[in-house]
C-alpha cells in the first residue's frame, strides 16, 4: 500500500529563499533534507525551482536513486510570452529536469484566444517531447468558471491528440493549480473534487495532476478515486504516515 501511495507523489517545494525568510546556506540545507526525504521514502518526484535541480540531482546521483526532478515554467502567473516560456524550457531541460510544469496562459485563454493557447501547446509541448521531456500543463482551474475548466482540458486534450503520437500521451497531463493562486473569500485555490471531476472526465486520455490542497490520506483517496494520475504535494510525508498537513500547498 505504501508503495503504492509513493508512486503517485511530486513531493513539492516551490518556497524561494526569499519567501521562506532562509539565507542560501539555509535553503540549500532545506533543499538537501527534503530531497533526502523523498529519495527514503520512494518518492516518485519532487519538484523544485530550476536554479537547484543541478544541486538535487547531485543528491539523487550520490545516493544512486531513481528519483526523479522536476520544475516550474512561468510560475505562477503563466503570463509570459510563448518563447519566454520555450526558453524557460530550454533552460530547465539543460538542468537535466526529467519533468516540466507549465502555466499555461489561462488569461489568454479566459478572453477567447484560443489560437494563442494552440501556439503555445504545440510548441512547449513538442520541445519537451523532442528531449524525452514529461510535461504538465497548469491550467489555474481556481481562476476559471466550470465551463472554463472544461473548454481548456478540451482545448489541451484536441491539441495533443491532433499533433502528437499517441505513445506519448503518457508523457502530458493537464495539472489543476499552481496552489499560488488569490482566491476571493478566502475560497480553496487548489485541487478542489468538483474541479478534478470536470478535469478527469473531460481530459481523458490525458491524465490528471492534482495539486494544491491535497494535505491529508483523505484527500489522497478521494483524488485518486476520482482518477487523478499524480498528486502535487508539499505535504507528502504527513500523509504517507497518516497525519494531516496544515501547509498552504
Amino acid at each position: 500500500m505504501i508503495f503504492d501511495i509513493v508512486s503517485f507523489f511530486d513531493s513539492t517545494f516551490l518556497k524561494t529563499k526569499e519567501h521562506a525568510g532562509l539565507t542560501e546556506d539555509e535553503y540549500l540545507n532545506l533543499i538537501e533534507s527534503f530531497v533526502l526525504e523523498a529519495i527514503h521514502y520512494n518518492f516518485k518526484l519532487v519538484m523544485i525551482r530550476a536554479n537547484y535541480i543541478v544541486f538535487a540531482k547531485e543528491i539523487i546521483s550520490k545516493n544512486k536513486s531513481n528519483l526523479l526532478v522536476g520544475t516550474v515554467v512561468d510560475f505562477p502567473d503563466g503570463t509570459s510570452s510563448t518563447k519566454s516560456k520555450l526558453d524557460e524550457i530550454k533552460i530547465a531541460i539543460n538542468l537535466g529536469a526529467n519533468e516540466i510544469d507549465v502555466v499555461i496562459d489561462y488569461m489568454r485563454f479566459k478572453k477567447g484566444d484560443n489560437d494563442y493557447i494552440v501556439n503555445q501547446v504545440k510548441k512547449c509541448t513538442n520541445l519537451c517531447f523532442s528531449h524525452n521531456k514529461t510535461i504538465k500543463w497548469i491550467i489555474e482551474s481556481a481562476a476559471l468558471s466550470d465551463n472554463e475548466i472544461i473548454g481548456i482540458c478540451e482545448l489541451i486534450k484536441n491539441i495533443v491528440l491532433d499533433n502528437f503520437n499517441e505513445n506519448n500521451f503518457g508523457n502530458i497531463f493537464i495539472k489543476s493549480s499552481t496552489g499560488y493562486y488569490n482566491c476571493p473569500h478566502s475560497k480553496p485555490n487548489g485541487a478542489t473534487i468538483s474541479a478534478i471531476k470536470l478535469m478527469v472526465k473531460h481530459s481523458l486520455p490525458l491524465a490528471v495532476k492534482a495539486s494544491g490542497g491535497v494535505r491529508s490520506i483523505k484527500d489522497f483517496n478521494q483524488m485518486i478515486a476520482l482518477g487523478v494520475k499524480r498528486i502535487g504535494t508539499s505535504s507528502a510525508l504527513s500523509i504517507l504516515n497518516g497525519k494531516q498537513s496544515y501547509s498552504k500547498y
